[in-house]
């Protein structure tokens, strides 16, 4: 799974929680403050522009309902906050003398009075950045909670009708993500577009970014990020690429847009039979109905026939509806904890099977790499600490700090952050660990590029065991 899916599965899920799960009671701080933190009752309206009174509503929302809230020390976020308004002036060669932190004290409603009577000096300066500073310094804000599952939904762009059915980007798929990648950063696939004009192949390795590498000191940079853009970007990126096979090195510049993608490559299930006697279910994405489509699925390949067991392979998945993957581990199990949702101070909500789901009685092998993740990684998870099946491939991606709730800002956009976090069944932390495979078999370039899968390979050997 490309960045770019995790991050829209992460963005559905935001605008979907918008209808769905009750807010926490309001405290006296945020009730105090007048900052107002409401789900949303209905669909969004326009967006307005981002003021300081827009920031401070969603810095005491953060207080107030994020899972840590209680606890964080609020100044971290101030500070990241006027670091990128600092920054964001610098850009622009507008840096001014009253752009100085204010002294914080760690009282919070006081901290945050001292921070907005700096931050109004400094923007009534250059009113023609106001706008441009405010959507900065928000998004540092949110982004100084580090966490995955934190998001600003700003400025969201919708694609023209015509990208229905269609692919948007660079064309290829790679093997790993800014937040979850091992060296060396390779092309898994080539769905089309620019990527497929250039003639890159899968097992093709990338050696630069932009004229960044990839890793440093083998941790992935946010360099990864730019094999992703979102639409409507469309900035070129430069990449060094190397083909094993040949040991040629070029440079390439691929411009993001729209392309024909595969009708079937688009499909959140997709099943086969493998071999007469296995079911093979590729799940793309925990979508709603999900789970009852892997059932389906396998019961129509089991008309007929006995079969020896089910694939299940969650390469790629970014995640979706944690309810569809307690379904789907329902259908090989019942009566058990899948997960726990824990307050800060542990006090855990217990997430259990649905046993209404029909279990479906047969061996399970389940893929996994570190596209895997959030809602793919409570299945997994659930999966391992139950013992239902073998997990094969590599460690997940470890991107599951809890379910994100959504609330509405006053300038119409969604701040989306979890109120819990989640554990495994075994009460363990996942985020940023993810789940280790029973059978350690990762993807080559070498494999890619030869279109072998040895971690399927793998799987159907443990099922004919």
């Amino acid at each position: 799974m490309t960045a770019v899916r995790i991050a829209a599965a992460g963005l559905a899920l935001l605008l979907a929680a918008a209808c769905t799960a009750p807010a926490p009671p309001r405290s006296q701080a945020s009730a105090a403050a007048g900052t107002a933190c409401a789900r949303p009752a209905g669909p969004l309206g326009a967006e307005t522009p981002t003021t300081i009174d827009v920031i401070e509503q969603a810095y005491f929302c953060i207080l107030d309902r994020y899972y840590s809230g209680a606890v964080l020390d609020a100044r971290a976020l101030l500070t990241a906050g006027f670091l990128a308004l600092t920054q964001e002036l610098n850009r622009n060669g507008r840096d001014v003398p009253e752009a100085t932190m204010p002294a914080l004290t760690g009282d919070r409603k006081a901290d945050w009075t001292a921070f907005e009577a700096v931050y109004r000096k400094v923007t009534d300066q250059v009113p023609d950045l106001r706008d441009k500073l405010a959507v900065v310094t928000l998004k540092a804000v949110v982004a100084a909670l580090d966490d995955n599952h934190a998001r600003w939904a700003h400025d969201i762009e919708r694609p023209p009708d015509s990208y229905d059915g269609d692919g948007y980007g660079l064309g290829l798929q790679a093997n790993g993500t800014p937040g979850a990648a091992l060296p060396p950063l390779y092309v898994t696939a080539v769905e089309g577009g620019a990527a497929q004009a250039a003639g890159l192949r899968p097992g093709d390795i990338i050696e630069s970014i932009n004229g960044s590498a990839p890793f440093v000191g083998g941790e992935a940079t946010p360099a990864i990020a730019a094999l992703y853009p979102e639409y409507p970007e469309a900035s070129p990126v430069r990449l060094r690429l190397l083909r094993q096979s040949t040991g040629r090195r070029w440079n390439v510049t691929l411009r993001p847009g729209l392309y024909p993608q595969d009708p079937a490559g688009l499909r959140v299930v997709q099943p086969k039979l493998l071999e007469d006697d296995i079911a093979y279910v590729r799940l793309r994405g925990f979508a709603p109905d999900s789970a009852d489509r892997v059932f389906t699925a396998v019961q129509r390949m089991r008309t007929g026939r006995t079969l020896s067991g089910v694939v299940l392979d969650l390469r790629g998945n970014g995640g979706g509806s944690p309810t569809e993957a307690t379904r789907l581990v329902s259908g090989f199990v019942h009566g058990a904890v899948t997960a726990y949702q824990c307050t800060v101070d542990n006090e855990c909500e217990t997430t259990r099977t649905d046993d209404t789901v029909e279990l479906l009685g047969l061996p399970l092998v389940v893929l996994t790499d570190r596209g895997c993740a959030s809602a793919c990684e409570h299945f997994s998870a659930a999966v391992k600490d139950l013992r239902l099946g073998r997990i094969v491939g590599t460690r997940t991606a470890g991107t599951i700090s809890g379910p994100a709730s959504s609330y509405l800002l006053s300038n119409n956009t969604l701040l989306g952050f979890p109120s819990k976090h989640h554990l495994g069944p075994n009460r363990e932390v996942i985020n940023r660990i993810g789940v280790p495979p029973d059978h350690h078999v990762p993807l080559t370039p070498r494999d890619a590029a030869a279109g072998r899968d040895p971690a399927l390979a793998k799987a159907l050997t443990l099922l004919h065991e």
